[in-house]
């Protein structure tokens, strides 16, 4: 199952949202404004990054630049209650299952939680298509 982290006013998560429901892919969304991440998730989410909180925390948000902080400074604990006081803080939308992780809307990434049956059929689709193009 997909966990879906948005906020109300992001486009990029409406435009994930569609894309999940477009795909019947089951998902479950979980709105920071008004659910703040638990610990678990920011762990989790962490977890999964391969530049920690470079890849999850927005620099150029508005949030960020009024809190005038240094993310150096602070302990993973503080990282992570000033993530939960502050969700807009991290980028959006977050997609998260057991395997994967993507971090803001992306057209072609979106795509590998699309199940793998379902990419092979539309693979086999595609060259079929081909194959008739070029006959």
């Amino acid at each position: 199952m997909v966990t879906l982290f948005t906020t109300p006013s992001c486009t990029s998560c409406r435009k994930a949202k569609a894309w999940l429901e477009e795909y019947d892919i089951p998902y479950t969304e979980k709105n920071m404004t008004h659910e703040p991440l638990e610990l678990n998730e920011i762990r989790s989410i962490m977890r999964m990054t391969e530049e920690g909180t470079e890849d999850i925390i927005s620099k150029r948000s508005k949030a960020f630049k009024e809190l005038d902080i240094d993310l150096d400074d602070l302990s993973m604990l503080e990282l992570f209650e000033l993530i939960r006081e502050n969700p807009t803080l991290i980028r959006r939308p977050i997609l998260l299952d057991d395997k994967r992780l993507q971090i803001g809307y992306n057209e072609d990434e979106i795509r590998q939680f699309v199940p793998r049956e379902v990419r092979a059929m539309e693979l086999e689709k595609a060259q079929k298509l081909v194959a008739l193009a070029q006959s």
